[in-house]
C-alpha cells in the first residue's frame, strides 16, 4: 500500500506530506483545490510522463516522494531484488523523482538512481489508476488476458504452456540455423570440394616443408660436402700426422710424465675424455662422406615439392599447420553436408514433437478460458445491474489467434473485452464504446469480481463517479470499500454516498497567501467528516437535516463493516 506521499512545488502545491494507512481512501474538496494533482503525482511516480508544466511557478523543480509498503511474498519484491534495487528481507518501496524546467530530470528507487522504463515496468503491478480519461489497465488485449488467466487460476498452466512454448521456440531456431547452413554450404559444396581434394591430393604431412628444407642444401652441395668432409676425415683419422694420432703420441709422454710424478694423473684423464668424443665424430665423419652423393633427380623432386607446398600454403593459409587446419575444417564440413539430411530430419521430428506437447497445452489452456469467460461475463453483467447499467451488454470473448503464427507467447488465443451501452447496437471492444462513466463502472465491476486475485496493491479511482448519483452512487461507494479488503483504495469524489463509505477521509483545500495560491490536504476527524460529507449533500448553506443525513450515512457505512 501507499504510506507516505511528499509533494515540493507540483502544480498549486508549494509543499505537502500525507501519510496513509489501509483502506478505503477518500479524498473531496471544492473543484479546482487540487485534489487531481495528488493522483497525477502517483502517476509520475510510477512511470508516467513528466512535463515542465507540471513545476510551480517560479521554482526551478518539482520533487514527488512516495514510500509503498508489499507484502513480503509480492513478486514486486523479487524483481526489484533481481535488479538489484532491494535487499532480501526489504518490504518497502521508496520512489523519488525530480523534474526540472532544465530537462535534467532523475529519478530514484529506494536510494538508487534509476532509468524512468523501470518505473513503467513497476507501475503497473504497483499501482492502477481508472479516471474519466485514463484507464491504465484491463484495456489492452494482453491486460485482459491476464485478468481472464487471474480470474480462472490458470497461472500454473500458462507457465506449463510458455515451457512448452520456449521449448519449441528453441528447435525451431535450432532447426532454421541447421537449414541455413546447409543451404548455404550447399551453395559452397564445390568449392568446398575442389579445396579439400586439391588439399588431399597433394599428401601434406606435418613438418613436411621443414624436413624438405633441410634436405635440399645437401643436395644442392653435395661435391662440395664430400670434399670437405673427406678432408676433415684426413685430418681426424688419416695417417701419422692426424688429430687421433697425434694425441696418442701426447698420451705416451703424460704416461712417462705420470711414472715420474704423479701429480700429473689427472692430466691423463682429460687426454682420453678428450680422445673418445674425437674417434666418435671422425666415424661419423666418415659414414657422412660415404652417403654424400650427387642426385639431381633428388633435388629436382625436393624443389618441386617445395615449390608445390609453397603455393598451396599462400592459397590456404600462409603456412603448413594454418593449410592442415583448414583440411580439418573442410573436411567436417563436408561430412556435415553429406550428414545434413539426416541431421535435417530428426531435428525436423523434434520440431514436429515439441509442436504436439505445445498444442496440448494450448488446447487445454484455450477450452479453460473459455469456461472462465463465460463465468466471468455472468458476473460482470449482474455486477454492471447493481449499479444500475441493466441495460448494457457486456462479454468476454476468446478467439484463436489468426495468421501465420498459430501459438504465442501467452497460447493460441487472443482474449477482448466487449460491450453495448445501448440495447439493439452491437458488441464492440470496450475501449471503443464505452463513455468516461460507463467505462469506469465495468471497471469497478472488474476490480470487484477479479479483487482476490489481483495483486496490483494500490487502487486510485478519480472522479468515476461523475456523472451518476443517488442510489448508483450508494452501490459504487459499498463497492469501493469492499474493494479495499483486498486493495488499498483511493478515490477523488465529489458524492457524499462514495465519501461516506470511506475508512479515512481527507479534505483538500486551496488558500490564498501573499497573491499565491497554495493546496493543503488534512485527514478529517469524525466531525469534521460530518460536516464535509453534509457539505457535499447541501451544498452552500449546510443545515441540521444535512448533518445528521451525513452522520447516518457515515454511521450506516460502519455498521456495514
Amino acid at each position: 500500500m501507499l504510506t507516505e506521499l511528499r509533494i515540493s512545488n507540483f502544480g498549486v502545491i508549494e509543499q505537502l506530506a500525507v501519510t496513509f494507512g489501509a483502506g478505503f481512501i477518500v479524498f473531496t474538496g471544492e473543484t479546482g483545490a487540487g485534489k487531481s494533482l495528488l493522483i497525477d503525482a502517483v502517476t509520475l511516480l510510477v512511470g508516467g510522463r513528466a512535463s515542465a508544466e507540471h513545476i510551480r511557478a517560479q521554482a526551478e523543480e518539482a520533487e514527488l516522494e512516495a514510500a509503498f509498503h508489499l507484502p513480503p511474498e509480492h513478486p514486486l519484491l523479487a524483481l526489484l531484488r533481481n535488479k538489484g534495487f532491494a535487499r532480501s528481507g526489504e518490504t518497502d518501496i521508496l520512489i523519488r523523482r525530480i523534474i526540472s524546467r532544465t530537462g535534467r530530470n532523475r529519478t530514484y528507487l529506494n536510494g538508487n538512481l534509476c532509468p524512468v522504463h523501470l518505473l513503467e515496468e513497476l507501475g503497473g503491478a504497483l499501482v492502477d489508476v481508472h479516471g474519466q480519461h485514463e484507464q491504465q489497465s484491463l484495456l489492452s488485449p494482453s491486460a485482459q488476458m491476464d485478468a481472464l488467466d487471474a480470474f480462472g487460476g490458470f497461472q500454473p498452466l500458462r507457465q506449463e504452456y510458455q515451457h512448452a512454448y520456449r521449448d519449441w521456440q528453441g528447435r525451431v531456431g535450432d532447426l532454421e540455423t541447421l537449414t541455413a547452413q546447409i543451404a548455404q554450404r550447399r551453395e559452397r559444396e564445390d568449392l568446398l570440394r575442389f579445396q579439400f581434394q586439391e588439399m588431399t591430393d597433394a599428401g601434406i604431412e606435418a613438418g613436411e616443408d621443414a624436413r624438405l628444407e633441410q634436405e635440399r642444401p645437401r643436395l644442392m652441395h653435395s661435391q662440395q660436402l664430400g670434399e670437405l668432409s673427406d678432408q676433415l676425415h684426413e685430418l681426424l683419422y688419416a695417417g701419422d700426422q692426424g688429430v687421433l694420432s697425434l694425441l696418442a703420441g701426447a698420451r705416451k709422454l703424460l704416461a712417462k710424465m705420470e711414472s715420474l710424478d704423479a701429480t700429473t694423473v689427472e692430466w691423463i684423464k682429460t687426454m682420453d675424455e678428450a680422445v673418445v668424443p674425437l674417434k666418435d665424430l671422425a666415424d661419423q665423419v666418415r659414414r657422412y662422406r660415404d652417403h654424400v652423393e650427387a642426385n639431381p633427380s633428388r633435388l629436382l623432386e625436393i624443389e618441386q615439392r617445395l615449390d608445390r607446398l609453397h603455393r598451396l600454403a599462400k592459397k590456404y593459409g600462409g603456412s603448413l599447420d594454418a593449410m592442415l587446419a583448414l583440411q580439418d575444417s573442410l573436411r567436417a564440413q563436408l561430412a556435415e553436408l553429406d550428414h545434413g539430411e539426416t541431421h535435417l530430419q530428426e531435428r525436423t521430428r523434434a520440431v514436429e514433437q515439441a509442436v504436439l506437447s505445445l498444442r496440448d497445452v494450448a488446447d487445454r489452456l484455450s477450452r479453460r478460458r473459455l469456461d472462465a469467460a463465460k463465468k466471468i461475463t455472468a458476473q460482470v453483467m449482474k455486477e454492471l445491474g447493481v449499479l444500475r447499467m441493466e441495460r448494457t451488454r457486456f462479454s468476454v470473448e476468446v478467439s484463436r489467434l489468426s495468421g501465420d503464427a498459430p501459438y504465442g507467447q501467452t497460447g493460441q488465443d487472443t482474449v477482448e473485452v466487449m460491450f453495448s451501452a445501448n440495447p439493439g447496437e452491437p458488441l464492440k471492444p470496450l475501449a471503443k464504446v464505452a463513455s468516461g462513466g460507463e467505462l469506469s463502472r465495468v471497471m469497478l465491476a472488474l476490480k470487484t469480481i477479479l479483487a482476490e486475485s489481483d495483486q496490483v496493491p494500490v487502487l486510485i479511482f478519480d472522479e468515476v463517479d461523475a456523472g451518476v448519483g443517488g442510489a448508483v452512487a450508494e452501490v459504487m461507494g459499498v463497492r469501493l470499500r469492499s474493494l479495499s479488503r483486498h486493495h488499498q483504495v483511493l478515490c477523488v469524489t465529489h458524492l457524499p454516498q462514495v465519501g461516506s463509505q470511506a475508512h479515512a477521509h481527507y479534505l483538500v483545500e486551496k488558500q490564498v497567501r501573499q497573491n499565491r495560491t497554495m493546496t493543503h490536504v488534512r485527514l478529517l476527524d469524525l466531525d469534521e467528516r460530518e460536516e464535509e460529507v453534509a457539505r457535499m449533500l447541501a451544498g452552500v448553506t449546510v443545515t441540521k437535516k444535512a448533518r445528521a443525513a451525513a452522520a447516518e450515512m457515515i454511521a450506516s457505512a460502519k455498521d456495514r463493516q
